[in-house]
């Protein structure tokens, strides 16, 4: 298969760009489904294994999955930091968004779930061993709310299970359907109704509940994945996957309480200058940036701001360094790289965010 042009897309970047990156993926994957077979394979949505940064909906990354029968396709969050897939669902007033209108005036329709609709789909009960919550009574269904790092950010509902629609993700395209449990998100609260995961959460963590976990127990992939984030905001992500041999890795900390995808930093590199001040850290794909406590925070700010040209300036009390920037100045910063438990280093591909003051005054 040649490699696909743009042509006959929207603008590049636009909301409906990446939709109809989206839908034509579908399309040329859907031709070539197949009857599975026993073996396990990696696996990826039915739509397709791409994973997208869309400006408009914030600093997430997100994929298109397909649920129930039959099936409707969501826009949800990839997060890795926490358990529970969930999505909108028999929406109690207020409580979920069905469609995002954009300042370009473009409008994002979203899918709304509802178990009465789907053939496939069961409530939990509170009798199912994946009721951790409190119920009023053994034959009631099961209960959840999550609540988020995001201040007052929930999803609050039931539990469900019904189809997932996935594929194999080599040159067979063959179909894969398994059964679920996820949330019938009825009420969200905070950054889910103001464009942050809008139209549901995909929880990629340790616990028994998520996705990768479901699978390996469900037999049809085995208990891994590889997530990928590219430059051009376009990414990919597989089941029953260790990635690619030329990737640089690291072991995670295992044996914690709360299991996390928990690995450790040996040293940290700004420009000229490097520390072998050591430390543990959350690989958390649903938080949009690095939160980092002292003194490795101190030595990275400290470091950065002596090595930057630009003027410092006082722009806005949520942010400790601001400097100033105009059309015409170029600037450059220092490298920021982490060396890893087991040697390898990583390279911050963004350690600055810039902001146009204009249009921030506006909100």
């Amino acid at each position: 298969m040649g490699i696909l042009g743009d042509e006959g897309l929207p603008v590049k970047g636009s909301v409906e760009y990446y939709v109809a990156l989206a839908h034509r993926d579908r399309i040329i994957r859907g031709r070539h489904l197949a009857a599975s077979n026993d073996q396990l394979f990696p696996l990826t949505f039915s739509g397709g294994n791409d994973t997208l940064r869309i400006p408009p909906l914030g600093h997430l990354h997100y994929a298109y999955v397909s649920v129930g029968t039959p099936s409707l396709s969501f826009l949800v969050a990839l997060d890795t930091g926490s358990d529970l897939f969930w999505l909108p669902c028999d929406c109690k007033e207020g409580g979920c968004i069905r469609s995002l209108p954009f300042s370009s005036g473009q409008v994002l329709l979203l899918n709304i779930y509802s178990p009465n609709n789907s053939t496939t789909s069961e409530t939990v009960s509170c009798t199912n061993s994946l009721c951790k919550h409190r119920c009023p009574s053994a034959s009631s269904n099961c209960p959840y709310k999550v609540e988020y790092l995001s201040y007052n950010t929930s999803s609050t509902g039931i539990l469900v299970e019904d189809v997932l629609h996935l594929i194999t993700d080599d040159d067979q395209l063959r179909a894969v359907n398994t059964s679920i449990t996820f949330g019938c998100g009825q009420s969200q609260t905070g950054t889910f109704l103001e464009g942050g995961a809008p139209n549901g959460l995909f929880g990629l963590g340790m616990d028994d509940l998520s996705v990768p976990n479901t699978l390996a127990r469900n037999g049809v992939a085995s208990n891994s994945f590889s997530m990928c984030f590219g430059h051009d905001e376009l990414g990919r992500i597989t089941f029953g996957n260790n990635g690619s041999s030329y990737q640089k890795e690291t072991p995670f900390n295992v044996g914690q309480a709360h299991p996390t995808y928990n690995v450790s930093i040996t040293q940290v590199a700004v420009g000229r200058n490097s520390s072998e001040l050591g430390l543990s850290v959350i690989f958390d794909s649903g938080t949009s940036f690095t939160y980092l406590t002292d003194p490795v925070y101190t030595f990275i700010s400290k470091s950065f701001n002596s090595q930057v040209q630009n003027k410092r300036t006082s722009f806005d009390s949520s942010f400790e360094y601001c400097y100033e920037l105009s059309p015409t100045l170029n600037y450059e910063v220092p490298s920021v790289n982490l060396t890893m438990k087991g040697g390898d280093q990583y390279f911050v591909t963004s350690p600055t965010l810039v902001v146009d003051i204009e249009v921030w005054s506006r909100f």
